[in-house]
């Protein structure tokens, strides 16, 4: 089964490769692994996606917190949450397939980026299995290229009990981010 955290980290060099070779030592599977900024400044946000059973992601997590630049680890497999991929995508396109490729991104609700007179470049958001279909249909036009994120996943609401227990001022691992408390 896919798990899903999301790694609060400091924003240092070094970091990324130190989770990806805690997971990586553990012999887990990274799936998909994303990196960005946060609301915080000096905090990234590592959302990792990894094949494991319940026991496996229970032990990882607790492995994620022993590391020295990880602030926080919420793992939102089963919690109500909203996922995306962003998928950048360069296909042949001349003559009428252009005009064929250009509806077939807007019954997808995706976007043309670029132009050039022989390809479109189309950028589209949503599921795995979105980015997916829409790839099998425009296959048949010439995918020249392609790039994804990965999964980008966040908890849907207010947030956990972790985050009410920060607002209240509750100390340990779900603690404030802004104040570098592990």
């Amino acid at each position: 089964m896919l798990h899903t955290f999301a790694v609060y980290v400091d924003n240092k060099p070094g970091v990324l490769n130190r989770v990806a070779s805690l997971v990586r030592r553990r012999a887990f599977n990274i799936e998909s692994l994303t990196v960005g900024h946060t609301e915080s400044a000096g905090v990234s946000r590592m959302t990792v996606v990894v094949d494991t059973d319940e026991y496996g992601a229970r032990r990882l997590e607790a492995h994620l917190y022993k590391l020295v630049p990880v602030r926080r680890v919420d793992n939102i497999t089963a919690a109500p949450s909203i996922a995306r991929d962003l998928a950048l995508i360069k296909v042949a396109a001349t003559g009428e397939a252009r005009t064929h490729v250009m509806q077939l991104v807007d019954v997808y609700r995706a976007r043309i980026i670029d132009v050039s007179p022989e390809s479109l470049v189309i950028e589209t958001t949503g599921t795995e299995d979105k980015i997916d279909s829409l790839l099998e249909v425009l296959r048949p036009y010439g995918v020249m290229e392609m790039a994804r994120t990965g999964r980008v996943a966040m908890a849907r609401g207010t947030g956990t009990d972790k985050t009410a227990q920060r607002s209240q001022g509750a100390a340990g691992p779900a603690g404030d981010l802004s104040s570098g408390s592990v």
